[in-house]
C-alpha cells in the first residue's frame, strides 16, 4: 500500500460523513489530539463539504468534533515534523497549499446552509472554521479561543474577515489584539453563537435546527443564502436587482406552487427541490 494511500485512508477515519434524511453531518474525529487539522484531514474536510454541496438531497450540513474539543488549531506536531498545510511555505519560492480549495473558502460558497455544532474548544484554525458557518450553537463547556496574536499569528482562516462583520470593527480588534479566550455563554453575549445549550443536548438541538431548516423549500433556502453573501459587497440597488433574478426561476418552481397550496389548504408543505 502507497504512503498516499495511507494519508488518505487516515484521512477518511478522521473525517467522517454521514447523510440521514436530508441532513448532512461532518464529524471531525480525532479526539485524541483534540481534533487539530492535518494536512490530509483538510483536504478531506474540503472533499466533504463539496460532497454536501452537490447532493441535492442534501438541505442543511451540520459540522461539528468528537470528543473533548471541536478543533483545537492546527496539528502542530505535523508542521514541526516539517508537515502539516505550512510544510513547504518557507521551503521555496511559493507556497504549496492552493487556498482556493481549503475548507474557509469552500465553505463560504457553499449555497447549503451550515451548522457548527461547537461540542468542546474552537481555537485557531478550528474556530475560523466555526465563524465560516451560517449558525453556531455552543455546548455549555465549549469555549471560542481567539488567540492568534498569542501564537505570532494572525487570524490566518478568515478570523479577520469574518469577526469585523459580525461584530463591528471595535469588539472584533479587541479581541484579536488581546487573544482573549470566551466562554459558550461569552460567546453569545458578543454575538458569534445562536445559542448555548447542554453539552448532553447539543447533537439533538442541532439536528432540530437543521431539520426546521431542511423543511422548507431548499431552493429558496439556498437561493436566500447566496443573495446574503453577495449583499455583503453590493449597493442596495444592485443587491435588489440581484434579488430580482433570483425570484424569477423561483416564481416558475414546482416548490413555489406547492408553497402557496399549502398555505392556502392549511396543510404542511411537502418540497421537492425543483
Amino acid at each position: 500500500m502507497s504512503e498516499a494511500h495511507d494519508l488518505s485512508a487516515a484521512a477518511e477515519d478522521e473525517v467522517l460523513y454521514e447523510v440521514d434524511g436530508h441532513i448532512a453531518t461532518i464529524t471531525l474525529n480525532a479526539p485524541d489530539r483534540m481534533n487539530t487539522i492535518s494536512r490530509d484531514m483538510l483536504a478531506r474536510l474540503t472533499e466533504l463539504m463539496v460532497v454536501a454541496e452537490e447532493d441535492t438531497a442534501v438541505r442543511c450540513v451540520i459540522l461539528t468534533g468528537r470528543g473533548r474539543a471541536f478543533c483545537a488549531g492546527l496539528n502542530l506536531e505535523e508542521a514541526r515534523s516539517g508537515g502539516g498545510i505550512s510544510g513547504g511555505i518557507n521551503s521555496g519560492p511559493r507556497p504549496t497549499l492552493d487556498l482556493r480549495n481549503t475548507p474557509p473558502t469552500v465553505m463560504h460558497a457553499m449555497d447549503t446552509p451550515t451548522i457548527c455544532a461547537v461540542n468542546g474548544g474552537a481555537a485557531g484554525y478550528g474556530l475560523d472554521t466555526a465563524l465560516g458557518c451560517d449558525i453556531r450553537l455552543m455546548a455549555d463547556t465549549a469555549k471560542m479561543a481567539v488567540a492568534f496574536t498569542k501564537r505570532g499569528v494572525v487570524p490566518e482562516s478568515g478570523g479577520t474577515w469574518f469577526l469585523p462583520r459580525m461584530l463591528g470593527w471595535e469588539k472584533a480588534a479587541e479581541l484579536i489584539f488581546t487573544g482573549r479566550t470566551l466562554s459558550a455563554e461569552e460567546s453569545v453575549e458578543w454575538g458569534l453563537a445562536s445559542r448555548v445549550v447542554p453539552a448532553a443536548d447539543l447533537m439533538t438541538e442541532a439536528r432540530a435546527l437543521a431539520e426546521e431548516i431542511a423543511g422548507n423549500a431548499p431552493l429558496a433556502v439556498q437561493a436566500s443564502k447566496r443573495m446574503m453573501r453577495m449583499g455583503m459587497n453590493e449597493t442596495f440597488a444592485d443587491h435588489v436587482h440581484h434579488v430580482y433574478l433570483q425570484l424569477l426561476p423561483l416564481m416558475g418552481s414546482d416548490d413555489m406552487k406547492e408553497g402557496m397550496m399549502a398555505f392556502l389548504e392549511k396543510r404542511k408543505p411537502d418540497f421537492k427541490g425543483r
